[in-house]
Order: structure tokens, then C-alpha cells, then sequence
């Protein structure tokens, strides 16, 4: 079996319907279309409208499932709270939200404006915040049991540099999720996160690194697996944490990158460019011990 097939059965997700924000382009998409061969509902959001109309139209040609696609900026609480009751007036429940909608900048943080820091904690905080508070008080109101996953990143943990924003809205986001993770247990309210490592998305890289710093950037070399991760991986882990296989993990984040922090995070981990020579001789130097 390949790691690029489906993990689940094809009836894993039959019966949900699923909110995927950010699910017209990239890994929303990837992650969405999954769920749809599994058998759910879905609804996918973002600011495009043409695009998610066109991406609807593929997945349903592809998967015979259905798709609703609704124009909605995260940042702006009106426009979250019309979405979702679009798609409650559609399907009649939303099952399991899917926070997958972000931004960033690679950039010196001093050459960030106030408008462009800000622009990032808007969309991945506030707009996480905005989403997440509509949908639990809705369940909560109605009494349903819900399920949020939420898509963070490694550095929301360890920080880094050149992404302040992003990292700092990250961090918020993994706090809200084992937060809410607690709180609204009791309402049968799950909360988990997945932290993807580098999963190329077409144009993302050179949107990002313009010019021959995208061809300089090979983050498969940041991996100790040696590769960068395949769509379906992080479908299938995002499946799981959705469906009820996974009703006992709660306000759990799941990493998935091959490794990559934890070669980034250990001191010395770059030592695997020494080549074995030099070792040698540093053994030969110090005397070896009997």
C-alpha cells in the first residue's frame, strides 16, 4: 500500500457535513475532496467566489458528492455569521469545521507595515476566533455535537523568525484549540490541530520565494525523511481527527513534516554536513577510550 492511497473506508464520513474554510485552492481543497469520497457533505469558504465555484464543480464531477460553495471573509464577523447560516439553510447541520483558511508573509519583520502584520493576525486568528465562536455557540445553542480541527504549523510552538505574524497568530490558535478543548467538552465538542510540515501546494513556494530563491529553498532538505509530504497524507491524519475513529482524542495537535522541527530544534543537528573524514580525524585528535 502507498502513502498516496486513502486510509479510511468509503463510508467513514458518510452522514457529516463538513465546513472547510480556505477550501477553494491547495491543501483545503486536497483535504476537502477526501472527506467527500468518504461520503460527506461539504461546504468550502473563502473570499473567491469564481474560484469555489469552479472548484465545487470539479469535486462534485469527480466524487458524485455535494458541495456548496459560499463567499465568505473570515475577518469580517457578519459575513461568517451569513455564511453559516446559508449553510445550515442548505443542509440543515453543520457536523465538523475544518479552520484551514490563512495568510503570511516571508519577510524581515521590520519591513512589515502595521497593515501587513495585522492582515495576517486577521485572517488566521481573528478569522479562526470569528468561525470557531460561531459554530460552538450555534452547537451549543442547538445542543448537537460538533467537531473543530484546526491547521496550525510547528513554528507555533517554537516561534521563527521572518514570520512573526504568522507564528504569533499560530500560537493563538493552538491555545484557543486546547482551550475550547476543555471548555466545551461537555457540550460534545471536540477541538484538535494538525501542524503540516511542507506540503507544496502549485505556486505557493514561488508566491512566497520569488525569483531563484524558490530553486535555493528545497525544504525536502530540512527533512529527515528526505522528502516533502504528499496531499493525501495530511488528508487521510485530517479524516481520521474528523470522523468518530478519533471521538477520544481531544485538544491533541498532530505533527506531520517527516521530522522537520525536530531537526531544525536539536543544536547540533546540522552536523550531518560533516562528512566522515572529518569525524575520523576528530576521534584520532581526542584518543579513543578503552
Amino acid at each position: 500500500m502507498s502513502y498516496k492511497e486513502g486510509m479510511l473506508r468509503e463510508d467513514a464520513l458518510k452522514g457529516k457535513t463538513i465546513l472547510v474554510t480556505g477550501g477553494g485552492t491547495g491543501l483545503g481543497k486536497s483535504m476537502g475532496l477526501y472527506f467527500l469520497k468518504l461520503g460527506a457533505n461539504l461546504v468550502i469558504t473563502s473570499r473567491k467566489l469564481d474560484v469555489l465555484g469552479a472548484t465545487a464543480k470539479e469535486m462534485e464531477s469527480e466524487t458524485g458528492g455535494k458541495v456548496l460553495a459560499l463567499s465568505c471573509d473570515v475577518r469580517e464577523i457578519e459575513q461568517v455569521e451569513k455564511m453559516w447560516a446559508d449553510a445550515l439553510a442548505h443542509y440543515g447541520k453543520i457536523d465538523v469545521v475544518l479552520n484551514n483558511a490563512a495568510g503570511n508573509f516571508i519577510s524581515p519583520t521590520e519591513r512589515l507595515s502595521t497593515n501587513a502584520f495585522n492582515t495576517v493576525l486577521d485572517i488566521v486568528l481573528k478569522g479562526t476566533s470569528n468561525v470557531t465562536l460561531t459554530a460552538g455557540k450555534s452547537w451549543i445553542q442547538s445542543k448537537q455535537a460538533g467537531t473543530f480541527l484546526n491547521i496550525v504549523t510547528t513554528y507555533a510552538w517554537t516561534g521563527s523568525g521572518y514570520v512573526v505574524p504568522s507564528a504569533a497568530a499560530k500560537a493563538g490558535v493552538l491555545a484557543m484549540t486546547r482551550s475550547l478543548a476543555v471548555e466545551w467538552a461537555k457540550y460534545k465538542i471536540r477541538s484538535n490541530a494538525i501542524a503540516p510540515g511542507p506540503f507544496p501546494t502549485e505556486g505557493a513556494w514561488s508566491r512566497l520565494l520569488p525569483g531563484d530563491l524558490v530553486k535555493k529553498f528545497d525544504p525536502a532538505k530540512k527533512v529527515p525523511v528526505g522528502r516533502v509530504g504528499d496531499h493525501q497524507e495530511l488528508a487521510n491524519l485530517a479524516a481520521y481527527l474528523v470522523s468518530d475513529f478519533s471521538a477520544y482524542v481531544n485538544g491533541e495537535v498532530i505533527t506531520i513534516d517527516g521530522g522537520e522541527w525536530l531537526m531544525g530544534a536539536g543544536e547540533f543537528n546540522n552536523l550531518d554536513m560533516i562528512p566522515q573524514e572529518m569525524w575520523d580525524m576528530m576521534e584520532a585528535s581526542r584518543g579513543k577510550k578503552g
